[in-house]
């Protein structure tokens, strides 16, 4: 796993979910690895209540009737749609759950306006149908198909980019559960179909900022059931997120470097002052950020290695201003003046007020903002 830039999750945890896979006697649906209680457990982690000889690390932070109505609908004959706002954990719960359901999360097509049809079909190996004809040997199979015909886990990240001739033929995969291969002759045996194992299902993914792009159509969206992924507000769950993610970075990087828990609490207050500034301003007075988890999480990245690198090995109120406003200053001058605005209208009362680590928060983003400006 130490020479994979980013491991997949059951990759990452491939010790665990044998582990798991091993203690399991609870039934499982279809082909799935693990039973939906051990699913749910994997992704959620362990409780003390629920008697293992050790601690299973909780992955995913939210609510939990959100990850078990996911797994009751992959049990069933629909696919999953996970939709909100960026940054919200999507990719990575759906990620978890295939890891945990099927062993193999990385049958994942990206929707894009460039996406095509074949992308979730199936192409052809030009040199092979030159020499040999069409034939299944010189078909290329979709990472959908793949999962078909494995009977496990396909996932379509950003459904909504794509384009509804592309979501049309998705329909048909989810509702007739094979792919018709016209090109291949058949002898009435079903030669040129290929039809879906037991175990398979579409995690798709889907930002609610999206809306207006590519629509689905009702058709589709009567092939999915939709789990709706909220963003996080509670402020402690918030920080676990933060600490998990900030945790995984440091012993990626073999980085020896606390994270102090007062410079943690003062980028939740940041993005909390934000997020509620943004609420109540005009659409021309919002930072062009989504204030997302996943974008704190950037935010501290960047200071944590700024530091390891070019600091004094210690994480400081006046680098975690600067990486905020350098990842969040996307258009000049808009967003620079909304962050002014805050550090001079909220920072600078805060510390006359509060003091501790404010009034050095207050100067880095000032002097971030000048050398931007």
């Amino acid at each position: 796993m130490s020479d994979l830039l980013r491991a997949p999750a059951e990759i990452k945890y491939a010790e665990e979910l044998d582990w798991l896979e091993s203690i399991d006697d609870n039934p499982k649906p279809f082909s799935w690895r693990l039973s939906p209680k051990m699913v749910r457990l994997f992704v959620l982690g362990s409780e003390r209540a629920d008697g293992l000889d050790r601690e299973v690390a909780q992955k995913w932070f939210g609510d939990r009737s959100i990850v078990e109505r996911s797994i009751v609908t992959l049990a069933s004959d629909r696919g999953l749609l996970l939709i909100g706002d960026p940054g919200t954990g999507k990719s990575w719960l759906a990620e978890l759950l295939a890891a945990a359901i099927s062993r193999n999360s990385t049958l994942v097509v990206q929707g894009t306006a460039g996406t095509t049809e074949d992308h979730i079909k199936y192409s052809w190996n030009v040199s092979m149908v030159i020499a040999k004809g069409q034939s299944r040997e010189s078909m290329i199979p979709s990472p959908i198909m793949t999962a078909m015909e494995a009977g496990t886990i396909g996932r379509f990240e950003e459904l909504t980019r794509s384009t509804s001739d592309v979501q049309d033929a998705l329909i048909s995969i989810l509702s007739e559960k094979y792919v018709s291969v016209p090109e291949l002759e058949s002898d009435g045996g079903g030669d040129n179909i290929v039809f879906a194992k037991p175990g398979f299902s579409i995690i798709a993914t889907a930002n609610s900022r999206d809306r207006g792009v590519n629509d689905l159509s009702s058709a589709l969206k009567r092939r999915f059931n939709f789990v709706r992924i909220p963003v996080v507000t509670n402020k402690k769950s918030e920080a676990e997120i933060v600490r998990f993610r900030t945790e995984e970075l440091l012993r990626r990087h073999q980085i020896e470097l606390d994270v102090p828990p007062t410079l943690l609490d003062v980028l939740l207050q940041s993005f909390a002052d934000l997020r509620a500034s943004a609420a109540a301003a005009g659409s021309d007075e919002k930072l062009e950020s989504a204030l997302s988890t996943a974008e704190q999480i950037g935010v501290l990245e960047d200071a944590v290695l700024h530091s390891n690198f070019f600091g004094e090995r210690a994480l400081t109120a006046r680098t975690l201003a600067a990486s905020l406003v350098g990842s969040l200053a996307r258009r000049e001058p808009e967003d620079l003046a909304i962050l002014n605005k805050y550090l001079h209208g909220v920072v600078e009362p805060r510390g006359k007020e509060e003091g501790g680590s404010w009034p050095e928060f207050l100067e880095g983003g000032r002097e971030a903002i000048a050398k931007l400006a």
